[in-house]
């Protein structure tokens, strides 16, 4: 994991979560509001290769570093741990008849995708997420600061 400065994990208003909810197309809201899940192999971010951060489409909140990242041939973009310990809740997963764990933003509650263990080195596990559920951001490029909090130290960070 990267060692980041403390974002801000403070849940969003409820007026917050309605105005970054407005902003949704109705495939994001199903995934990120409803826990869907997008077809595989059509993610947009599917085949990004380039260095940056994947953070929540929802709230902003780095949510995987693009080193992280790896083809696991499932179809979802996968990735081998979060951007920073806390930035994932982790929630037992009983739907379609087994069991698995989702991974929702820990600041916002939208639903990411979910977590295996049959991942590569270091820890084995497979992190794999909706392309939906995701923006990227390219390194060099400040990140959005969708609820206006401002940046941790020595992040450059963005209102969009």
């Amino acid at each position: 994991m990267t060692e980041a400065p403390p974002f801000d994990l403070a849940p969003p208003t409820a007026a917050q979560r309605s105005d970054l909810a407005a902003g949704l197309t109705s495939q994001e809201r199903a995934v990120l509001l409803e826990h869907g899940t997008e077809a595989p192999f059509c993610g947009v971010l599917l085949t990004e290769k380039r260095p940056g951060t994947y953070t929540c489409r929802l709230c902003g909140l780095p949510l995987f570093a693009g080193g992280t990242k790896f083809e696991s041939g499932t179809g979802w973009p996968s990735f081998t741990q979060p951007f920073a310990e806390g930035h994932l809740r982790y929630i037992t997963d009983t739907s379609y008849g087994m069991v698995r764990t989702e991974i929702v933003c820990a600041r916002c509650g939208s639903h990411q995708g979910h977590v295996f263990d049959d991942g590569p080195p270091p820890n084995g596990q497979r992190f794999c997420i909706n392309s939906v559920s995701l923006a990227f951001v390219p390194d060099g490029e400040p990140l959005p600061d969708l609820l206006g909090r401002g940046a941790p130290e020595g992040e450059p960070r963005v209102r969009v």
